[in-house]
């Protein structure tokens, strides 16, 4: 039952996003106005689909660890690590000015955007460094074995 209810759900959003790209491609692309009104509910869908997509997958999330009391540990955990990697980030991270592709400044030095920018850089990196060191131990475990 679930299966065909899904079925019909994805037949129903890509018949709107195929008409939808249909009235895109049958407007004159020299003609901006036409253009971006044409567009913009493509955008519009793509982005409530977006929504409506990581809402139900936070809410699947919450609720299969609802059911299982042993995930929850397992989620706090990993929750609180991600907490600790953003803390140690937030710490390291500098506030100097964030520049683009061109040198032009993107952020100014010294505000709170550069300092969020910084530190997502480096809890990427922490992170990059985590995943490689994980992945190279497994890597040597299964050559051992």
């Amino acid at each position: 039952m679930n299966n065909k209810i899904l079925t019909l759900l994805v037949a129903i959003i890509s018949v709107v996003g195929f008409g939808l790209f249909i009235n895109v491609m049958m407007t004159d692309s020299e003609d901006k106005v036409a253009m971006s009104d044409a567009s913009s509910p493509i955008v519009t869908f793509g982005i409530v689909i977006l929504i409506v997509t990581m809402a139900i997958a936070v809410l699947a999330s919450i609720l299969g660890v609802a059911k299982n009391p042993k995930a929850l540990k397992k989620t706090l955990l990993g929750l609180a690590v991600l907490g600790v990697i953003l803390l140690v980030s937030s710490l390291v991270s500098d506030s100097s000015q964030v520049l683009d592709a061109n040198k032009e400044v993107i952020a100014a030095e010294g505000s709170s955007v550069s300092k969020l920018t910084s530190t997502g850089i480096w809890s990427s990196l922490i992170l990059l460094v985590v995943g490689g060191a994980f992945f190279v131990f497994d890597l040597f475990k299964g050559l051992i074995k």
